[in-house]
């Protein structure tokens, strides 16, 4: 049995050594293949597509989970906090710029009676992305993808 358990030892610790080389490559590989995408916007407290009756002023949606869903599955989610924003990072490895924009959705599924009981307790918020530019910060640089406006779906 100690053989056993010596040889269980050693396949552990080369695992071990391995890991951060495996994450080293993985920065290098991420760093080449191209930029980070932040995703970042603000989700209004309406189920009339983020516009007031008359461009009157919309309340934010403060506490609503925000995801990002592509082909059907969530990749990524963020909270948005109380001034209605919120901001996700996606890593190129994960999703390239053009797959993001063409085959992924935020999805607000929090109910909308969460900011304002008179508004649905069932159905939420969905939005297409748009590219809103490119920020470099050092030498990284950063995809800006935003959504392009928030619309009521009444079940999601």
């Amino acid at each position: 049995m100690t053989l056993k358990y010596f040889i269980t030892f050693l396949l552990i610790a080369a695992m071990a050594i391995n890991i951060p080389q495996t994450l080293a490559q993985l920065g290098i590989l991420s760093g080449l293949l191209g930029s980070v995408s932040n995703i970042q916007g603000t989700v209004f407290c309406t189920s009339k597509d983020n516009m007031g009756v008359k461009g009157a002023s919309v309340p934010v949606f403060p506490n609503a989970q925000v995801q990002l869903v592509c082909g059907g599955k969530e990749l990524s989610n963020a909270k948005t906090n109380d001034d209605g924003t919120f901001s996700m990072m996606m890593d190129p490895l994960l999703l390239d710029l053009a797959s993001l924009l063409s085959g992924c959705n935020l999805v607000v599924a929090t109910p909308l009676s969460n900011c304002n009981a008179k508004l649905p307790s069932t159905g939420g918020l969905i939005s297409t992305l748009n590219f809103a530019g490119i920020t470099s910060v050092g030498t990284q640089t950063m995809a800006n993808i935003i959504p392009s406006g928030f619309h009521f779906l009444p079940s999601i």
